[in-house]
């Protein structure tokens, strides 16, 4: 992404989303900003990777990208329970949804419906991002799916798309700072 397309970046979101969804490739820290929202700002998360069915895991697993067919079962009961958190938000907290949404045709399935949404994109090179999946410990997901996942992704663009991008390498500090400076959490 060049810098030009990020200082696009619209500022100020507001109101505040009623659905963010983190996105970016895996390792990108999607499941860990989504904690630390929902453990100090209270706010309901729901991490894609807990949804993904049995078949799913084992393929990646076994080190083999996930197909489109593999794909649309998974958002489909990603969309129904995202309904169910917004459904069930209290106080006008937003959900998040962490998931890859790697693809612009994914990321539209998955806001259809939904009102008052953002894509919060991860955004990190590979360098980086390699770092964060071979020093960690994932249930399912192998480091020898980051290419597959870097070949399939389509950047959102912020001339089209509500988008906000976080860059990874400044740090989850960062992040955090940068959603406080646009939400005033």
């Amino acid at each position: 992404m060049s810098s030009d397309a990020k200082s696009e970046n619209p500022a100020n979101f507001s109101p505040m989303p009623d659905l963010m969804v983190l996105m970016g490739v895996s390792g990108c820290g999607k499941s860990t900003l989504g904690t630390i929202l929902e453990t100090t700002k209270g706010w309901r998360f729901l991490d894609g990777d807990d949804f993904h069915p049995p078949a799913n895991k084992e393929k990646m697993g076994s080190g083999v990208p996930l197909t489109d067919d593999d794909r649309w079962p998974w958002f489909d009961v990603l969309r129904a329970e995202t309904a169910k958190a917004i459904a069930e938000s209290e106080d006008g907290k937003p959900v998040l949804l962490a998931c890859s949404a790697l693809k612009r045709e994914y990321r539209d399935y998955l806001l259809e419906g939904f009102k008052n949404t953002l894509l919060i994109y991860l955004h990190g090179d590979r360098d980086t991002i390699w770092g964060h999946v071979t020093s960690r410990d994932h249930e399912y997901m192998q480091p020898s799916l980051l290419d597959s996942q870097f070949e399939t992704l389509e950047e959102p663009n912020p001339a089209e798309e509500s988008v906000l991008v976080l860059e990874i390498g400044e740090g989850v500090p960062a992040a955090l700072a940068r959603l406080k400076q646009e939400f005033g959490i």
